[in-house]
Formats: structure tokens, sequence, C-alpha cells
């Protein structure tokens, strides 16, 4: 298998990042193998895959590219660079980074993924070019118009993680984050089922940046940083509104009941309007007496305030469900 040695600096300075060149990068996988991951990842591949296919159909080298660039095993290195600096990157930054790659690293990235010799089109220098050109449309054309609702969905799974890491620790917010990942104790992470030798990344930074996607890799800049890219828990579908427990709706009234059973995962304000049909003014007035009560608490993840429910919220609404 393969596996990480982490030590507890490492740990200690590991950080999530929201990453919107993985997140293209995961929609360029999805868009290229046509396989989704949950129904709404469906709707969104109908909605873009024949545009898609259309360019690449009038651009035959871009193809054989990106189908040698990912590969059985791994991805090309090139596809794949960790986020850098502190913050959220802007995605023209990391794009700027991807362009910048050699032709001769881009060529050897592409043996990896090959996993054997490159094809005679493929011996030329304009391979990071095009590989960002393509990621630059898809960015455009495919992510953008839905980009604030990703970037939801990547930091409610962001406050999520965050919060099993401080009820149960790095085996918590880790075991479930990708197939084949668990955290083995004594500093040893496993990051996949693969035969490979050990890494030693102590030292270094250690990042974790979620997809909406349901396929992720690892990515690193040695010696200075490694990535994770993992699916989030959210998916891109609505939400079916969960029911409400009719003693709980008697009690807290149904509409402040139906808040507090939407708080499964952290969700803002404007993500509960949506799914509850309610007015911003009454779900922040259900949010203020959750609050007060106990019942729910929240954070700010990015640009967003998420709220989910506390162990007090969970116990209440379990009581409700069993009575």
């Amino acid at each position: 298998m393969g596996w990480w040695r982490v030590n507890a600096d490492t740990l200690a300075g590991s950080r999530f990042v929201i990453s919107p060149l993985a997140e293209a990068t995961a929609s360029l996988i999805a868009l290229e193998t046509g396989t989704a991951a949950h129904p709404g990842e469906r709707a969104w591949l109908d909605a873009h895959q024949t545009a898609y296919r259309k360019r690449l159909a009038g651009d035959p080298v871009t193809a054989l590219l990106v189908r040698a660039a990912l590969g059985r095993r791994w991805i090309a290195d090139f596809l794949t660079l960790a986020p850098a600096g502190e913050g959220e990157p802007a995605f023209g930054e990391e794009l700027a980074r991807m362009r910048e790659r050699s032709p001769q690293a881009a060529r050897a990235d592409l043996t990896v993924s090959l996993d054997g010799p490159l094809p005679a089109s493929l011996h030329r220098s304009d391979l990071p070019e095009r590989a960002a050109d393509l990621l630059e449309w898809i960015w455009t054309e495919t992510v953008l118009p839905y980009w604030p609702r990703r970037r939801q969905i990547m930091e409610a799974d962001v406050v999520a993680r965050t919060r099993k890491l401080s009820q149960g620790g790095w085996a918590a917010a880790l075991d479930d984050m990708r197939p084949g990942m668990r955290w083995l104790g004594e500093g040893r992470l496993q990051i996949n089922a693969y035969d490979y030798p050990p890494r030693k990344i102590a030292g270094a930074q250690l990042l974790f940046v979620p997809i909406t996607a349901g396929r992720g890799w690892v990515s690193w800049d040695e010696p200075h940083r490694y990535a994770l890219i993992y699916p989030c828990s959210g998916v891109l579908a609505e939400a079916d509104v969960a029911s409400v427990p009719e003693a709980l709706g008697a009690l807290l009234g149904p509409a402040r009941a139906g808040v507090l059973v939407l708080l499964d995962t952290p969700k803002s304000t404007t993500q509960l309007v949506a799914l509850t049909g309610q007015g911003l003014g009454s779900v922040g007035r259900h949010l203020k007496v959750l609050l007060g009560a106990g019942l729910v608490r929240r954070r700010r993840a990015g640009r967003s305030v998420l709220y989910y429910r506390t162990a007090a919220g969970e116990t209440l609404l379990e009581a409700q469900r069993s009575s």
C-alpha cells in the first residue's frame, strides 16, 4: 500500500485549501470518462459533454494529450500541481504555473501516466500550453457558472471535517476522505491501496483539497508541499428535504424544525433558503432561536458562515425520531 510518514508538526501545520484549478481538473476527468458519481454530476455531464467532445474533435493533438495524461493509476503531474501560497489561489495564478512547466518535464510526466513510451505526435514543445488552454475552456464554460454553489459545498465539507477532527482526531477526519485512505497511527497516513514505497514528508506542508467530482488524486511539489485532493461529501443535486418528525414539529414549530433537520451537514443561510422555500428573514430568525437554545452552532468558512447541529441538537432529533 502507499503511505506517507507524517510527523506531528506537519499535521499541526496542515490546512484545507479550495483550489479552482483542482475543480477544473476534476471536471476534465469527469468529462473525459463520462462517469458521474451522483445524479447532479450526471445532469452536469449531459449539459456539457457534447461541447467538450466537439472541442476535442477539432483538436486531435489535445485529445491524445488528455488520454495520455489520465492514466489508469496515475495522472500526469503537470495536470495536478499542488496549490501554492497562502489562502485560496486564484485560477489564473494556478494556470500560469501550469503554463510555466517545461516541455521536457511534461513529456516525462506523460511517460509515467502512460506507463510506456510517448506517441510520436506528442513529442512537441506546447503540451503545457495545450493542457492549460483546455482547462481554461473547461473552467469558463462548464465550472464557473456553477462555482458559487460548488464552493459552498466544499466549504461545508471543510467545516464538517474540522468538526470530526476536533471530536475524534485524525482517524475520524481522514478515514473516509477517499477510497483506500486511512490513518494508520504512529505518523502513518495510508493514501491508497497500491504497493508504493513510503514517502517521508516531515517538514513539508500538507494540504487537503476538496472537489465536487467523484475521483481524487495526490500531488506534490517536493520537498515543499504535498496535497491530497479528495471528493467532498456534498453533491451537486438538490437535496431532498428530509421529513420532520411530527413531535419535533410540535415542539419547535414545523418551519424551525425543518431548518434543524437540514443541518445534518453544515449549510449557509442561502442554502437553507433554497431548500426550505422560506424567506431569508424567516430562516435567520429560526437560526437565531436555535443558536440561543444551543441546538446549532456557526462557523465561518471562507466567504460563508455555515450552521451545523450541536450534540444537543443531534440528541433532540434522535429522541424525536425514536419516539
